[in-house]
């Protein structure tokens, strides 16, 4: 037993979070514990104040998870693309969710120039160079505006790599149900919106990447 009050504070919550469940579904963790069947993938920041199960309201066992700073999806990233391939071949969930936030910070930090070197900097270097695509037009209406709108461009482009992904492109070559969303956060109301129309096919990728090119 930890005895860091700070950390033993997590186990006690652990305990009474337990008590809540099995008092409320008795059969809950004996049920859970034998299969995980989601229907969805959610793909998100990993900032701690956006907490998928929670702002979703799905329990335990109905969302797979992957979060990464500024939610980003990296073709040569052996870590997401393990979880997107047994999300969409093993688990077979029907929808992904691409979902960013308002006040990124990994965002932010990628449109300053605080970040030059290191691994966060070679992370981040995808929403820099998009970043310095579209800076003149967003700056026009203010860099609050315009970290606002390149948080939205950021989900629009990791949706876009998603669906180039080998998992999702076949999955719609065996016309499988699956459907791409791209969604943003609100932390200043709790409400999740959703930014761009569902990609649910090859056909609606390439449309979806004609229509890219307006930030």
């Amino acid at each position: 037993m930890s005895e860091d009050p700070e950390i033993e504070a997590l186990f006690e919550n652990n305990r009474r979070w337990v008590a809540e469940v099995i008092r409320e579904d008795p059969e809950f963790f004996v049920r859970t514990a034998s299969q995980q069947a989601p229907k969805y993938l959610w793909i998100g920041c990993s900032d701690s104040r956006v907490t998928p199960n929670q702002i979703t309201g799905l329990p335990p066992g109905q969302l797979f998870v992957h979060r990464n700073v500024a939610n980003v999806i990296n073709r040569t990233d052996s870590n997401c693309m393990s979880v997107i391939e047994f999300a969409v071949r093993v688990l077979e969930v029907r929808h992904v969710i691409v979902c960013g936030h308002y006040g990124c910070a990994g965002v932010h930090a990628a449109m300053t120039d605080h970040l030059t070197e290191g691994p966060l900097a070679g992370w981040l270097g995808g929403i820099r160079n998009l970043w310095d695509h579209n800076k003149a037009n967003l700056l026009k209406g203010g860099m609050q505006m315009a970290e606002a709108r390149m948080v939205e461009l950021n989900v629009r482009k990791q949706m876009l790599s998603l669906c180039q992904t080998t998992a999702v492109e076949q999955a719609w070559q065996q016309r499988k149900y699956l459907h791409v969303h791209g969604w943003i956060y609100g932390l200043n109301d709790g409400l999740l919106r959703s930014l761009y129309a569902d990609i649910g096919s090859i056909s609606e990728r390439i449309r979806a990447e004609s229509e890219s090119t307006n930030p």
